[in-house]
């Protein structure tokens, strides 16, 4: 085959330290649009962005140059410096150190498109830690609760 073709599509969970509410309504939109452009900058594409004060979720699709251990490390840490920087929070802005990141079929994008849109209903009702418990079960990911959570 002389190209590569892909459609590598990642829905990625992480929380805030200490899972701090920091993400407010009036936050939201700078952060987005920073780590979209963190996104792009990859050669990625953000397909949607949403959460609550205390997580994100991302839809993304991600090329072949780059790992997603690596794309999360640099969201993570430049938007950590910049919303420092940037943002007038009242605390020290920073991630957890773990994620959840999952593989995303393109029939089932949609569904996920709808449900990050849908984040602050849906955590009217169900919390973080269950989401994230339902999510490492349904998508069959080992884990140990001792350690979701540091």
């Amino acid at each position: 085959m002389g190209h590569t073709y892909t459609n590598l599509n990642y829905h990625l969970v992480f929380s805030t330290k200490d899972r701090l509410p920091l993400i407010t309504q009036d936050v939201q939109p700078r952060l987005y649009a920073y780590i979209g452009g963190i996104i792009r900058d990859v050669k990625g594409e953000m397909l949607a962005i949403g959460g609550v004060d205390d997580h994100v979720h991302i839809l993304c699709r991600l090329g072949t140059v780059v790992s997603v251990a690596d794309v999360l490390r640099q969201i993570k840490g430049s938007s950590s410096r910049w919303a420092n920087d940037e943002l007038e929070l009242g605390s020290k802005f920073g991630w957890q150190t773990g994620y959840a990141a999952f593989s995303v079929s393109q029939s089932k994008t949609p569904n996920v498109e709808r449900y990050i849109a849908e984040q602050e209903e849906h955590h009217r009702s169900v919390g973080f830690k269950e989401e994230l418990i339902d999510f490492l079960k349904r998508h069959g990911t080992e884990y140990d609760e001792r350690y979701l959570w540091d």
